[in-house]
């Protein structure tokens, strides 16, 4: 029974697969063995190579249904119409390839069997060739053999021939001082001696030696000879390492005698030159080298040299030749200091340059041509601060020393000088060194493509604090900063106040200028040929702010314009000080004439009026006196100062000319003191006004007796026609002279003003006596 049981479990399993195979179950419930799996195919292996149709065909009938197969057969049905769509498809997309294909397949076995005729006989010529060769190959074999030994032979009769020869080939190479070829000579003997030197040459290796003991000898003493070249010395100490000399123990000593070349090799003032004038030819492989050129190629082949003898020296050797770059540019700053222009300074740079590019062939770990880069910043950071430097000076100079170069000509003409001269000084000035630095950004230098942002900032910040620094040197001139003598000969050439107040007003048109005309163009060709730059940071804001600029200027030049009003009328409020404080007023004698002062008043005003004509421009239009319409009056054009001088019939009858004054103060009220403007009227005006108030404060201090009353009433009368000519204020001018004579009569003790037909006929006298003294004069 238990024999019985175990066929039944298998056929159960057998089954049990069959089943669940038909039914698909989940195949996690069957388990088949894997010994049984083989024995029964599965549906997909109709895509496998082994693909068995009738075991395929038993297998789907067993596991397959009628509608199971019926549905099998539509599938392969579609699946057998969709292949052969396919193929159909891969040959219509290919069928000019099958055509090409077709065609060279018979073009190649047309040609094949043309070609074949062709390599027969091809075959039938090689073969003759190579018979015909054997054969004189054959008749040649014994001659060739004895050639050969025989060129052997000879090859070694001249070695052994250069072997004998050589202690005479040395002892000519000493006579000639060959020292190179002795070397290479007894170099490629050395093996021959070291294998028969104790036998068969031992006489020719003694000589041999004995001469080479002599060039060692005098390879040492070229060595350490100062007579002799860096690269010669650098040649010996090779030579010497060739022979096996310990070289070792003059590392030291080579050292030093570079250290020394080393401050020969510093540029000098006549290589700055030199180069200077050769700056401009742009064919540098025609121009024979230069004395410095030569002595710096030398210098670069002993240190490739040195690095040969010594391969770890590359610590000193990098020293030496950043120290050689940095006295090159300690020269090149010193060079600047003095006044040079951008073809010197890149002459001076091509020399470096070319230095530092030879050492760089020779030394490139050094990494001289990153090193001198920030040595190049340092000197053409200098260089431009130097050109603004000798900018600011040269304006100074055409301003201050004008009138120094014309002696012997008027001050008018050193006035023209000196303004002429400070607009040219300031605008083209600016535009030659604007075009300096242009040269500088054009060249293709390789230190200065490197700094050419930098360069353009620099220019930008030096145009922004050159001309704060001018400012600064203009209120130096006008002597309102005194306290900085630093510049001492800023003012040189001014040697009194009338030169300086005329320089004040030049500077006051100047700064006019600049604002006006200057600026804009400076910020225009910045604009053109210095754009970019950036490299000090956008935080910073523009490195060049025009406006900023403007504004100075404007302000200073208003700021000098009033200096300038102000030195003029303390000049004459000096004049008015001492015509009345010297004379005793309450004892004046009666006036026979205008007095003196008013000439030397007129004169002073004539002065003014011939400075600012070549300085300043003329106004648009003339201050007529209906144009007067301020609101400041006189605080004595009042019914008080006229009930004061009616207190008495007497002096009422006496004063009827004050009287008709007052009433003119009372019908129009005068503007005194407007804003000055830069023109020619505007500033006489001005100081003509201030003068007059002078005037009055000088006259209210003083006490009169009825002849010092008339000799102020005349010298008013007599300068109210020249004075109103000389303003364009005519009702200011004549509200201040009526506020004089006022004042005059405030302070006299008998105000009797004198008649009219004589202060006529006095007036007609003075003015008869001034033209008979200038009869030139209109």
């Amino acid at each position: 029974m238990e024999v019985d049981d175990v066929p039944l479990d298998d056929k159960a399993k057998r089954m049990r697969d069959l089943l669940s195979s038909f039914y698909s179950l989940d195949p996690s419930m069957s388990s088949p063995d894997t010994s049984s799996s083989s024995k029964y195919a599965t549906l997909d292996a109709i895509n496998t190579t082994s693909f068995d149709p009738d075991q395929y065909m038993h297998l789907l009938v067993h596991k397959s249904n009628l509608e199971g197969l019926l549905q099998k057969h539509v599938e392969m049905a579609a699946e057998i119409k969709n292949l052969d769509t396919d193929l159909q498809m891969l040959v219509y997309e290919n069928y000019n390839k099958f055509i090409s294909a077709t065609d060279t397949i018979k073009q190649m076995k047309s040609n094949i069997v043309s070609m074949e005729a062709n390599m027969e006989q091809l075959l039938e010529k090689i073969m003759s060739v190579q018979c015909r060769s054997d054969g004189v190959n054959t008749s040649l074999f014994e001659k060739r053999e004895h050639i050969e030994k025989l060129h052997r032979t000879r090859n070694l009769l001249r070695k052994v021939q250069f072997i004998y020869d050589l202690p005479a080939r040395l002892g000519k190479c000493i006579k000639s001082e060959a020292y190179a070829d002795a070397v290479k000579f007894y170099t490629g003997a050395m093996p021959i001696f070291k294998a028969y030197g104790d036998s068969s040459f031992q006489d020719c290796k003694r000589a041999s030696e004995e001469a080479v003991t002599i060039i060692i000898k005098n390879l040492q003493g070229k060595l350490f000879s100062d007579s002799e070249s860096i690269q010669a010395r650098a040649e010996a100490a090779v030579l010497l390492k060739q022979l096996d000399f310990p070289v070792d123990s003059l590392k030291v000593k080579l050292l030093e005698k570079l250290e020394q070349s080393v401050a020969g090799l510093q540029l000098k003032i006549e290589d700055i030159g030199n180069a200077s004038v050769d700056s401009n030819d742009t064919s540098t492989d025609t121009v024979p080298a230069t004395a410095h050129e030569t002595s710096v190629c030398e210098f670069a082949e002993a240190i490739r040299a040195y690095r040969v003898i010594f391969p770890d020296s590359e610590m000193q050797l990098t020293k030496l030749a950043q120290d050689l770059v940095n006295r090159h540019f300690e020269t090149t700053e010193q060079y600047i200091k003095t006044q040079v222009w951008s073809a010197n300074l890149l002459g001076v740079l091509r020399i470096i340059w070319r230095d530092v590019l030879l050492m760089d062939d020779v030394l490139h770990e050094a990494a001289l041509s990153d090193y001198s880069l920030e040595p190049a910043r340092v000197a053409v950071k200098l260089y431009v601060s130097n050109k603004f430097s000798h900018l600011l000076s040269s304006i100074s100079d055409a301003l201050t020393k004008a009138h120094t170069r014309q002696k012997d000509k008027g001050e008018e003409y050193s006035l023209q000088v000196a303004l002429e001269g400070g607009k040219k000084a300031v605008l083209q000035g600016s535009m030659d060194v604007l075009l300096d630095f242009r040269q500088l950004l054009d060249d293709n230098l390789g230190l200065l493509v490197k700094l050419k942002d930098l360069i353009i900032d620099w220019v930008q910040e030096g145009f922004q604090d050159f001309f704060r620094a001018l400012d600064g040197h203009f209120l130096l001139l006008s002597g309102k900063n005194s306290s900085a003598t630093q510049d001492q000969g800023l003012t040189e050439g001014i040697q009194d106040d009338k030169v300086l107040a005329g320089l004040v007003l030049v500077l006051a048109q100047v700064s006019i200028f600049i604002e006006q005309n200057a600026i804009p163009r400076i910020t225009e060709e910045i604009a053109t040929s210095f754009s970019g730059g950036g490299a000090r940071g956008y935080e910073y804001g523009p490195a060049f702010v025009p406006g900023e600029i403007c504004r100075i200027f404007h302000s200073a030049g208003e700021k000098f314009l009033h200096i300038y009003i102000n030195m003029r009328t303390q000049r004459i409020s000096v004049l008015l000080k001492k015509r009345f404080t010297t004379p005793n007023w309450v004892k004046h004698k009666e006036p026979r004439e205008v007095h003196m002062f008013v000439d030397l008043f007129l004169q002073e005003l004539e002065v003014i009026r011939s400075e600012v004509k070549q300085i300043l421009p003329e106004g648009i239009r003339r201050h007529r006196r209906a144009d007067s319409n301020g609101s400041t009056a006189s605080s004595r054009s009042n019914p008080l100062r006229e009930e004061k001088l009616s207190r008495s019939n007497t002096q009422r009858a006496r004063s009827q000319l004050l009287e008709t004054h007052l009433a003119k103060l009372f019908k129009q009220k005068v503007e005194i003191f407007t804003k000055v403007e830069f023109t020619q009227e505007s500033v006489v005006t001005t100081l003509v006004k201030l003068c007059l108030k002078s005037l009055q404060e000088f006259v209210r201090l003083q006490t009169f007796n009825r002849s010092g009353f008339q000799q102020i009433q005349l010298d008013i009368q007599f300068l109210r026609t020249p004075l109103k000519e000389m303003a364009e204020d005519e009702a200011a001018v004549d509200f201040l002279l009526d506020e004089v004579i006022v004042a005059a009569a405030e302070r006299c003790l008998d105000p009797i003003p004198l008649e009219p037909a004589i202060l006529d006929k006095l007036i007609q006298a003075k003015l008869a006596k001034t033209k008979e003294q200038n009869p030139n004069s209109p």
